[in-house]
């Protein structure tokens, strides 16, 4: 089986150019091509289409794709390139394309708005009907007005996992561990447990960081849901730290709101990574689960929305 390719969609804009040096650097971490996608846009499909009907198809193209040619200019001037780097211009619409286009990807890199839409926007509509719909994991790169510089926090430089312990698929997980493991780093897993509100939580109150050998002995001021919370976590992580014993894991309980720690965490982290679809929905439903949507909404640096395995392309057709 082949290495799979990091795609990285583009259009020319400078959100998508933030997103391009991602992809750039997540294939060479991971030793895998790039593949440059670009969606024309409707004018250059129509100018195409009327030039096919008008012009004898053996004749040589007339015009290249002019974003390929800046795009092709930027990689030039940057770091390393991948073993492998090709570019494809695309026709349709630009969720459908891409779609296509990310069937069997590594992941699909892009900007959180592209070189439409209102500034204000913090989430474009192409972003959020890829994330939605894709067949391969979708890393949303936010664009500079949301960037922040890396702090000296908790998740500083790490993967951040969103984890539910009894329903977050295993590959969601895997997508994670494998990130950490390729960019050399450590791991976070935040988990959320349900406890009724009090004056002393409800106030921007810190999670709880625990590391697994502080749970053998049992804590009688700990709080039992957030107790049997860290022991289900770390039971779900065990088979992952055994694959990836390089990896280190921190724990983290949080009461009640996962999404909030985890656009907290955006702030430093390197990733964060969620899994895409509400398990009790329907596999085929293109309702993103309210964890990822709110996290995809308001994450301050990139996020990866990661499918379930069987949310495959025969599935999602």
């Amino acid at each position: 089986m082949t290495n799979p390719m990091v795609i990285a969609a583009v259009d020319g804009s400078e959100h998508s150019l933030k997103a391009l040096e991602w992809a750039r650097a997540a294939a060479v971490r991971h030793g895998a091509g790039l593949l440059v996608a670009h969606v024309l846009s409707d004018s250059a499909q129509l100018y195409a289409a009327r030039r096919s009907s008008l012009y004898d198809a053996a004749e040589p193209e007339g015009t290249e794709d002019p974003v390929s040619v800046r795009i092709r200019a930027h990689l030039a001037m940057g770091g390393p390139l991948p073993s492998e780097v090709r570019y494809e211009s695309l026709e349709g619409s630009v969720p459908e394309a891409l779609r296509q286009v990310g069937e069997g990807a590594r992941m699909l890199v892009m900007g959180s708005r592209g070189r439409g839409g209102f500034a204000s926007l913090l989430l474009g509509s192409n972003s959020r009907a890829v994330a939605t719909s894709a067949a391969c994991p979708v890393v949303v790169v936010a664009h500079e007005a949301r960037g922040v510089e890396v702090a000296a926090q908790p998740s500083a430089g790490r993967v951040v996992l969103g984890l539910h312990a009894a329903e977050t698929p295993d590959n969601v997980l895997e997508f994670a561990f494998t990130e950490a493991a390729a960019r050399g780093t450590g791991l976070q897993v935040v988990s959320a447990y349900s406890i009724p509100p009090s004056p002393t939580m409800v106030i921007d109150s810190p999670f709880a960081v625990i590391p697994p050998e502080a749970l053998v002995g049992e804590d009688e001021n700990a709080v039992p849901a957030e107790r049997e919370m860290l022991r289900a976590q770390t039971e779900r992580l065990a088979p992952f730290r055994a694959k990836y014993p390089g990896v280190s894991v921190e724990q983290a309980a949080v009461p009640g709101d996962a999404a909030g720690r985890l656009v907290a965490t955006s702030n430093s982290a390197a990733l964060v990574v969620v899994g895409r679809h509400h398990p009790r929905r329907h596999i085929r439903s293109l309702m993103i689960g309210s964890v990822a949507n709110a996290v995809l909404q308001h994450a301050h640096g990139p996020v990866a929305v990661v499918p379930t395995l069987s949310e495959s392309p025969e599935g999602s057709a």
